[in-house]
């Protein structure tokens, strides 16, 4: 099982702030494409410009690797001044 959370806006807008994915995921890229399959606004606000992602609580890209019992956390970028 991956535990996946959603932070800030993300989590507002999909109305959850974690998911239990039992599916065999092999990358983050993968886990992207599996939740924007959800809907017009899993796939506009999971767009890679729209979310970073972290894997067990390390910035990630589309080609980390994920496997069982893994933490996969959505965010929006952040920006300061």
């Amino acid at each position: 099982m991956i535990k996946v959370l959603f932070f800030a806006q993300l989590k507002d807008v999909l109305g959850t702030g974690q998911l239990e994915i039992d599916e065999p995921i092999n990358d983050v890229a993968a886990l992207r494409r599996t939740l924007q399959a959800r809907g017009e606004l899993w796939s506009e606000y999971l767009s890679a410009q729209r979310a970073l992602v972290a894997v067990n609580q390390t910035i990630a890209h589309e080609d980390t690797r994920i496997g069982p019992n893994d933490e996969v956390a959505f965010f929006p970028p952040v920006t300061g001044g």
